[in-house]
């Protein structure tokens, strides 16, 4: 039986689509950092038939949850305090999008100005779809 420990204070993200975990990982720029992760790939879940499991040790604000709900927003999110769920958090499409996606038109402001943020903002919730600020350039997420 696999035993991985409590963390004191920090995330534990759940029911994360199998095989995604290294990919938020990145997102994250976990790898960036130095908080203690523990990533659990293709543990047995009754509800996805298999999901992967991350546990972060970290300070609340040290994850951007926007971008974690642009990723996928039907991830659950436990907040850990004093070793206990503190909270559950369900997350939402961001309204709008900073320097996650960019825009692939090649007359958009952001291919010309390098310091320039990439925002996107959400156009249609249903469909997943984002629009440049800049220049309107249509991004559907999947």
């Amino acid at each position: 039986m696999l035993n991985i420990s409590g963390i004191h204070e920090g995330y534990v993200l759940d029911h994360i689509k199998a095989g995604m975990s290294l990919q938020i990982y990145h997102d994250l720029k976990l790898d960036q950092s130095n908080h203690t992760v523990a990533i659990i790939m293709n543990a047995k879940s009754k509800k996805m038939g298999t999901k992967d499991i991350i546990k972060i040790e970290c300070s609340p604000e040290d994850i951007d949850l926007d971008i974690l709900g642009y990723i996928d927003h039907k991830i659950t999110v436990n907040i850990i305090k004093d070793e206990k769920i503190y909270e559950k958090r369900v997350l939402t499409l961001p309204k709008e999008v900073k320097n996650i996606i960019q825009c692939k038109n090649p007359r958009c402001i952001t291919s010309i100005e390098q310091g320039l943020d990439q925002v996107f903002l959400l156009t249609d919730e249903e469909t997943e779809t984002y629009r440049c600020k800049y220049c309107e350039e249509k991004y559907i997420r999947f």
